[in-house]
């Protein structure tokens, strides 16, 4: 099969040179086509090409490069896996997943716990007055009480990669004062983690306004979320079998592919392409049958599928979809977006982690 040059951007001609040079140290060839082959340097733009059999991973690495080149966050020596965690039921199911996924990702994991602090108090008049010494005791009682359940949730989790249950990778624990949801980002801008693993309730009637944590954070998150529901009928990480991507035809949607696949294991996986869309458009069922193929012929073990689903009601007949399909892990690639959009119009990340029992896997890319 011919493998056919694309263009992987357009840039200017310092920059692509410069994106020449890493792609090129990572084994990936590169062609600079100038716009002005007399005086490359004057050109408004230049297009750089590369092989596309060397898309995915040439996308990520320009990714990694200009949030690099725009300053992003500083980055831990070594990758992380962050489970938050409140001590309760569904710490075991997420600490399994995040240790699955630490073993593939050759990274540590870090349970961060955040307890809220009594440090003011409302009065019955709306008065704002500092903590009393009873806050003070109360506050003391909870980080003890934290403090007995890590050391408590150390030896069990110790015990487990004993008894082989668990891989052995490093772990930690850290404890943060103030709201879940801020510190849990903080972190993630901080230390940028390559995933975060988080609880929720799955399908439950709500009136809450701003919605679960884990609904939060992965509206926002910049790193990778894996969502695990509390009802899920997946016993362990080992069963994950059939995972279904959601996707909008971004470009961006390959990185986000490309990376679902390495976290599992393409001998076993059965991938599913989906597309959900008001109405029906022979050219996104183009497109569809497009991402098929390319990711059958870069995986060869990879079993693909691709489906239109035609509604206006995307989330019932989505989460229809994944059921009949018996799909283990839904995928998608979502943007970041503001505290006014996230209030007014909940993403898709927070809906399905309010009305679905099946595990997500949110992408930023």
């Amino acid at each position: 099969m011919e493998d056919k040059l694309v263009t992987l951007a357009i840039r200017t001609y310092q920059r692509a040179q410069m994106i020449k040079s890493v792609l090129e140290e990572n084994g990936i060839e590169t062609l600079i086509h100038n716009l002005n082959l007399e005086h490359p340097e004057m050109a408004v733009g230049v297009r750089v090409r590369i092989k596309e059999s060397d898309l995915p991973r040439a996308l990520k690495i320009v990714e990694e490069m200009e949030s690099a080149w725009e300053g992003d966050q500083t980055k831990a020596t070594k990758q992380q896996i962050l489970i938050p965690i409140d001590f309760s039921d569904q710490i075991s199911k997420a600490t399994d997943f995040g240790f699955y996924f630490a073993d593939i990702l050759d990274a540590e994991v870090v349970f961060l716990y955040v307890y809220f602090s009594p440090s003011f108090t409302i009065s019955s008049n709306n008065d704002l007055s500092t903590y009393s010494i009873s806050d003070s005791e109360l506050l003391r009682r909870i980080i003890s009480s934290a403090n007995a359940d890590v050391h408590n949730m150390t030896n069990l989790i110790n015990s487990r990669i004993d008894k082989g249950e668990l891989p052995k990778i490093p772990f930690s624990f850290e404890l943060k004062e103030g709201v879940p949801e801020d510190q849990i980002l903080d972190f993630c801008k901080k230390y940028n983690p390559a995933l975060v693993v988080m609880g929720t309730h799955g399908k439950k009637p709500t009136n809450e306004l701003i919605g679960s944590v884990t609904g939060e954070v992965m509206e926002v998150c910049q790193s990778p979320v894996f969502a695990v529901p509390m009802q899920m009928s997946l016993e362990s990480p080992d069963d994950i079998k059939r995972v279904a991507f959601l996707t909008n035809f971004d470009q961006k949607d390959l990185i986000a592919i490309d990376r679902v696949i390495s976290m599992f294991s393409a001998n076993k996986l059965e991938l599913f392409f989906i597309h959900a869309s008001d109405k029906k458009e022979t050219w996104s069922e183009i497109m569809l049958a497009g991402i098929k193929s390319y990711f059958s012929n870069h995986y060869p073990n990879l079993i693909t599928n691709y489906d239109l689903l035609n509604s206006d009601e995307t989330l019932s007949l989505l989460d229809d979809y994944l059921a009949k399909q018996k799909i283990d892990v839904l995928a998608f690639n979502t943007r970041r977006r503001n505290i006014f959009a996230r209030l007014f119009h909940p993403g898709l990340a927070y809906k399905m982690v309010i009305h679905s029992d099946t595990p997500l896997l949110v992408t930023h890319v």
